[in-house]
Formats: C-alpha cells, sequence, structure tokens
C-alpha cells in the first residue's frame, strides 16, 4: 500500500534510452514541489501551535482539536524528506524500522485528522442542539477525547507497523533495490485496505453529512420562527461551522483520488493497461495531492480560529 505518501516500491520504474530524462524531468518536479509544500505546511503549523498554546488557557474543544490537527499535518510532513531522497535515489536507506516507522505515521495522522474533525462537528452539533451540556464538560473531559482520538488511531495503524517489512529485490544489472512492502496475504491485505477506507473515509463521511444535515434544518427552522430579525447576516456560530465544513470537504478532495487509486488494483479483476511514465505520474499526483492537503490546512485554521473568537466574543455580550 503506498498509504498517504508514496512508498519507495510504488517509484518509477527505470526507463531506457530517451525516457530517462522524461523520468529525471517527473521526478524534479516532484521533489521541487513536495520541497515547496514542506516549507509552506511545516511554517505554517509551527505559527499554528504557537497560537494555539498561548490560547490553551481556554481549553475549549475547538483550540484542543485544532493543536491535534497541526500536530497530525506536521507529523505527515516530516516524512516528505524520506519520500523525496527515496524517489531521487531509487532505493530505500533507512532500514525495515523506518518502513515500520514512515508507513504507519501515514496512517496514524491521516486516521486522526479525520477523527479530529469528525470530533468537532459533533461538538458543534452538541453546541447548538445542547448548548448547556456543551458548557459544562470539563477541561479533562476534553483532553480525555482528544488523546481518544490518538489512541483509537494507533489501533488502526498497528497491523500495518507489524506486517510491514523491508524486502530486496535483485537488479538484471547484479545490484540489489531495497523496499518496504506488506508481508501479508493479498486477501487479508485487501481486506485490511478496505477497512483503511472506510475508517478513514466512509464512516466519518457518514456521521458528518448526518450532523450537517441535521445542523441545516435545525437552521432552517429557526429562520422560519425568527421573523423579527432582518439582518440577513451569516452569525459567527455559522461561520465556525462552515469553516470546520470546508476543512473536511478539503480533506475528503485531497484523500478520495488517493484511495481510489489505492482500491482500484484490489478489486479491478483485469490489470491497468497503463504506461509506465503514466503510472508514475499518477502516482506522483495522487501523494503530492495528500501532502498538499497539510499545506492548505493552517490557513483554515486562521480563518476558523479567527471566526471562533468572534462566536466567543458575541456569545458573552
Amino acid at each position: 500500500m503506498n498509504n498517504r505518501s508514496l512508498t519507495p516500491n510504488a517509484g518509477p520504474a527505470r526507463l531506457g534510452g530517451g525516457s530517462v530524462d522524461h523520468e529525471l524531468i517527473i521526478t524534479s518536479t516532484f521533489g521541487t514541489l513536495l520541497s515547496v509544500v514542506y516549507i509552506i505546511g511545516v511554517s505554517g503549523n509551527v505559527y499554528t501551535l504557537v497560537v494555539m498554546c498561548h490560547s490553551i488557557r481556554f481549553a475549549t474543544s475547538m483550540y484542543i482539536s485544532i493543536i491535534n490537527l497541526a500536530l497530525a499535518d506536521l507529523l505527515y510532513l516530516s516524512t516528505i524528506p524520506f519520500v523525496v531522497s527515496t524517489y531521487f535515489l531509487k532505493d530505500w536507506y533507512f532500514g525495515d524500522v523506518g518502513c515500520r516507522i514512515l508507513l504507519s505515521l501515514d496512517l496514524l495522522t491521516m486516521h486522526a485528522s479525520i477523527f479530529t474533525l469528525t470530533v468537532m462537528c459533533t461538538e458543534r452539533y452538541l453546541a447548538v442542539t445542547q448548548p448547556l451540556d456543551t458548557v459544562r464538560r470539563s477541561k479533562s473531559y476534553r483532553k480525555a477525547l482528544a488523546w481518544g482520538v490518538w489512541l483509537l488511531s494507533l489501533v488502526l495503524t498497528v497491523p500495518m507497523m507489524i506486517m510491514v517489512a523491508q524486502t530486496s529485490k535483485k537488479l538484471p544489472d547484479g545490484g540489489v533495490k531495497r523496499m518496504c512492502a506488506p508481508t501479508w496475504a493479498p486477501r487479508a491485505y485487501k481486506v485490511y485496505v478496505t477497512v483503511l477506507f472506510g475508517t478513514s473515509i466512509m464512516a466519518p463521511g457518514l456521521i458528518i453529512g448526518y450532523l450537517y444535515v441535521r445542523l441545516a434544518r435545525t437552521y432552517l427552522e429557526s429562520q422560519r420562527k425568527s421573523v423579527i430579525s432582518k439582518d440577513s447576516r451569516r452569525s459567527p456560530k455559522q461561520k465556525v461551522l462552515i469553516m470546520i465544513f470546508t476543512i473536511v470537504m478539503v480533506f475528503w478532495a485531497c484523500f478520495l483520488p488517493f484511495w481510489i487509486w489505492q482500491l482500484l488494483p484490489l478489486y479491478h479483476t483485469k490489470p491497468l493497461s497503463l504506461a509506465s511514465q503514466t503510472h508514475t505520474c499518477i502516482n506522483y499526483l495522487v501523494a503530492s495531492l495528500t501532502y498538499s492537503n497539510s499545506c492548505i490546512n493552517p490557513f483554515l485554521y486562521t480563518l476558523l480560529t479567527k471566526n471562533y473568537r468572534e462566536y466567543r466574543k458575541n456569545r458573552h455580550k
């Protein structure tokens, strides 16, 4: 499985003749793009963490969730140097432990992000439908919930951590190419990848979709009853909900192509008749897309916290 990043065995095959130049161009473009994403993403998420840590005295669920998201993004972005070096060197130099850690980080941070977003949506839904109960929740409850998100993400990651390993393949020129690959049976691997798709895309999607449909109905009913106020501007609370939904949609836009690309060869009975360069470009594209999510998020977090501060200020007037 490529996971969120590209594993070494998913890299471009060596091409003959003039195709070597094309391979170098593709790899260089990919490496440059990821380097830019790395610089912007790390800077943005570190800034987010610094700002959030100064505000952690409030210990609201929103601030704790944003810290979780920024940490997940930073952990994922930390794999970029290893991915880029592997594609340029066309070999894996980080050993068996490196395989287990780096590929596990992919799954861990992916699930931590979407689970945190699901918690955020649930918290906002409860804040609208059960505001008094939401206020009564303690700081320890919110922190325990955050730890629970990481623990559940870790549980889903453990099989990959155990079953992936460094393998070696002899090349025609007598050399050896090392790579990371799962060691379990194809059927078990197929089941595991399908479960991961369900836990990272399908189940959170259904929960979030249901919550936002309920919230939409609640707001429509409140607007029908509110005949006194003629102000059509969005309230700060609505802006917070819209920003959370935007973050969720960006996550899906960045990860759905990756999951389609992962599941396609598992459920497609015939091999995909794609040229080697086309296959490589798609690998690079879906990897860049998933990494770009961690680069875009800090800008969305900034807008979200701005709207959330506005919401808190208006609520306490």
